[in-house]
């Protein structure tokens, strides 16, 4: 996962929307996206997307993808389904619309262990460089 290359992706004002909104997850900008991203990278061991079914809207300058996800993580195996609406500036270059509909058994059941593992590396990670 490159996480330079999958900002760059984004428009500077792109704004990812997680759905449904009974999860209450607030909207993530680049920055919060990216600080989400890095997070992630130190209890992934490895992380893969398969794009299951793709819907292009050319002149609408729309994207709708059905995705599965798989990797290996701190807190055990992830497998997750996304669909993930995406809008793209008038270049058709960059993403300025992010919705993304997730599994709520996942987002419920397995992301708080996942950040359990996220907390424990950021305060070992804090705790090394305060020793060094």
């Amino acid at each position: 996962m490159d996480n330079a290359a999958i900002i760059a992706a984004r428009a500077p004002s792109c704004l990812r929307h997680f759905h449904p909104k009974s999860l209450n997850y607030p909207p993530q900008d680049n920055a919060a996206y990216k600080r989400n991203l890095d997070s992630m990278h130190s209890v992934f061991a490895n992380f893969s997307l398969t794009v299951t079914d793709c819907v292009e809207d050319v002149a609408a300058r729309k994207i709708s993808m059905w995705l599965e996800a798989r990797g290996d993580t701190a807190a055990g195996e992830y497998v997750n389904e996304y669909v993930w609406n995406m809008e793209f500036d008038e270049a058709g270059e960059k993403i300025v619309g992010w919705r993304e509909f997730v599994d709520v058994g996942m987002a419920r059941d397995f992301f708080p262990r996942l950040m359990v593992e996220v907390r424990k590396r950021r305060e070992e990670e804090a705790a090394a460089e305060g020793g060094a």
